[in-house]
């Protein structure tokens, strides 16, 4: 089920506000939202709700035993097993076939007489994101950082709140705690404005912003081989507008969904075309991953200790870990690797890079990171390298079909992504121009539904 959907908007949200603000119990409140949680995951597949709710009662079980152990022995039991097996879960569902696909390539390529094969494995939706929001929270309660739940409905309403379900933001169970505690408590009016206003700004990022780029630059993308390098260009800054716009505008839509719901959650983007350098880049985009690669990878792997080479090396491992997280695929690995190496080159770098004016700064930032987008939007190295060919090649060629639409469409985007305010920056109150004026292009977001023309976020994939 997608967040800009008619049987979402018209059956799904509705019922579930209405019920959820009828019921007064915590307990009660809690049981409802795991029960939509599941109910909007079965959308996609039925069937993964089983490993779902696994997950989430192994990860239950072990922080009762956190929180009830001192022993330093039955604690890292409590933290090692559960890891371990949300982790297997993951690279067997993810990781698996691209695991057998590399090693029969590497028999291939050294003339060797095997060929693995095994069965066709479906990727759960969103399965990326609650196993990051399991073993957060099972670290954080090893940390004494939180203190773990007793309530088994208050975490799977956290494991499996639908705002955040298939594509995060990754929320830590710290960061919501306390709005979990008292959602019994909650005042419905406090948040009514943020929560529609969040919710119609990401609406109209998506729809009307990053679905209308998506129309033009997939088909011609599905082409790449005839691109001239003008078409290649256009085709890159669009896909570097479109998941950004795409991305943030889900992230939007979940953070006012939460707001509905009395829950806040967390930014998760800071306007990472603004980014003056690579680090401050991560510190925008996605911030909920980058925070947690630092937190829970980067920082226990050494982070900036020990000198420069060691830093270099976490920053680099940190990197091509988070690449690899977002796909089963060598060009995701290339990506993360690819910002792991600008991440090192900034720190080689930093001064003369910093004595540069802040908009040549930004510029050379945005340029870099388009480039990279490069390896993240490609099927395959092959499909990359005929792409950089193109954009970097002074390749000719007929003009890019739907140009005409495009290029307005990124001019407001780069505006809007570049200068103007992002959806934190606003005031978020429905004054009369405001409300009359998000009422129209929400009103034009669904005219396009009704049309029929509706695409997946891109993160779904994830």
């Amino acid at each position: 089920m997608l967040f800009n959907s008619l049987p979402f908007l018209y059956g799904f949200l509705p019922v579930t506000y209405v019920v959820f603000w009828l019921l007064k119990r915590k307990t009660d409140r809690y049981i409802w939202l795991t029960l939509t949680g599941y109910v909007f995951y079965a959308f996609w597949n039925y069937r993964f709700c089983a490993l779902m709710a696994a997950s989430t009662l192994v990860s239950y079980l072990a922080g009762l035993g956190l929180r009830a152990w001192d022993d330093p022995r039955r604690r890292r039991l409590c933290l090692i097993v559960p890891i371990t097996i949300d982790l297997c879960l993951l690279g067997f569902f993810k990781y698996a076939n691209f695991g057998l696909d590399t090693a029969n390539q590497v028999a291939a390529w050294l003339g060797l007489p095997w060929y693995f094969s095994g069965p066709t494995i479906i990727l759960p939706v969103g399965i990326s994101f609650y196993t990051f929001h399991t073993i957060t929270y099972i670290v954080d309660s090893y940390r004494r950082t939180i203190t773990p739940t007793r309530n088994v409905f208050e975490f799977s309403c956290y494991v499996s709140l639908f705002s955040q379900l298939v594509a995060g933001p990754i929320v830590r169970f710290k960061q919501i705690e306390d709005d979990l505690e008292h959602i019994d408590r909650t005042d419905r009016w406090r948040t009514w404005d943020l929560g529609w206003s969040f919710f119609t700004i990401g609406m109209i990022k998506k729809v009307l912003v990053a679905d209308t780029i998506a129309a033009v630059i997939n088909p011609a993308l599905a082409e790449h081989a005839t691109l001239s390098t003008a078409g290649a260009w256009l085709c890159m800054l669009g896909y570097a507008y479109q998941i950004y716009f795409d991305f943030s505008g889900y992230s939007d839509m979940a953070v006012g969904l939460g707001y509905l719901f009395g829950i806040r959650i967390p930014q998760n983007f800071d306007s990472p075309y603004r980014a003056l350098d690579p680090s401050d880049f991560w510190r925008r985009w996605h911030i909920s991953l980058s925070t947690c690669l630092r937190d829970y990878l980067y920082i226990p792997l050494g982070g900036n200790r020990g000198g420069a080479w060691p830093m270099y090396r976490n920053l680099m491992i940190t990197m091509l870990l988070g690449g690899l997280w977002h796909g089963a695929n060598w060009t995701f690995v290339v990506w993360g690797g690819y910002h792991g190496a600008l991440l090192v080159g900034y720190r080689l770098a930093r001064r003369p890079w910093d004595a540069l004016p802040a908009p040549v700064r930004r510029a050379a930032m945005f340029f870099l990171v388009v480039v990279g987008w490069v390896f993240f939007r490609a099927d395959t190295l092959a499909m990359a390298g005929d792409l950089l060919g193109s954009m970097f090649g002074g390749v000719a060629g007929p003009a890019l079909a739907g140009g005409a639409l495009l290029v307005p469409v990124l001019a407001l985007a780069a505006a809007a992504a570049h200068v103007g305010k992002n959806s934190w920056e606003l005031r978020h109150q429905w004054r009369p121009a405001a409300a009359v004026g998000l009422t129209l292009l929400f009103a034009v977001c669904l005219g396009v539904i009704y049309a029929g023309f509706r695409l997946p976020f891109l993160y779904f994939q994830f």
